[in-house]
């Protein structure tokens, strides 16, 4: 189990966000956020690995060492390449269980959902969905191993 919760480390995001003045400096945040983001290794860039319902190029792997979920992404749009950081930082290192036990809630109480533009919106969605559906499988898997 992860020393600090997903729950914990959105509510730390949303404290963060909320220091920040207005949108324009919520976005330098979400793009430095991008900035922080390991580089996808090419062996991970391939078509099975793209984020389907992104209008931006999303790639997204998983792995699972039979305890936690790594999460791997880049993208090729600056601002979007800050959403899956986000998201990263707040999944990746969890037990499948845990992240199926958090949705994100954060990407409402920071207004995302209604400040991206509707592409955007629905690319996160897709990027969540995807991050839920690696959870999903490697949860199945740890339970057939049992």
């Amino acid at each position: 189990m992860a020393d600090v919760g997903i729950l914990q480390l959105q509510a730390a995001l949303v404290e963060r966000f909320e220091s920040q003045s207005d949108w324009e400096e919520r976005y330098k945040l979400i793009i430095a956020y991008g900035r922080t983001l390991a580089s996808l290794p090419e062996a991970f860039r391939t078509e099975a690995n793209k984020v389907r319902g992104c209008a931006s190029t999303v790639w997204l792997h998983a792995e699972f060492d039979g305890r936690v979920v790594t999460y791997l992404a880049d993208s090729d749009a600056i601002l979007v390449r800050g959403l899956i950081a986000l998201l990263l930082a707040m999944y990746s290192g969890h037990t499948p269980q845990e992240i199926l036990d958090a949705p994100p809630a954060f990407i409402e109480e920071l207004g995302l959902n209604t400040h991206l533009t509707t592409n955007r919106a629905n690319g996160l969605s897709a990027m969540v969905r995807q991050l839920m559906v690696y959870a999903l499988a490697f949860k199945a898997q740890a339970a057939a191993k049992t």
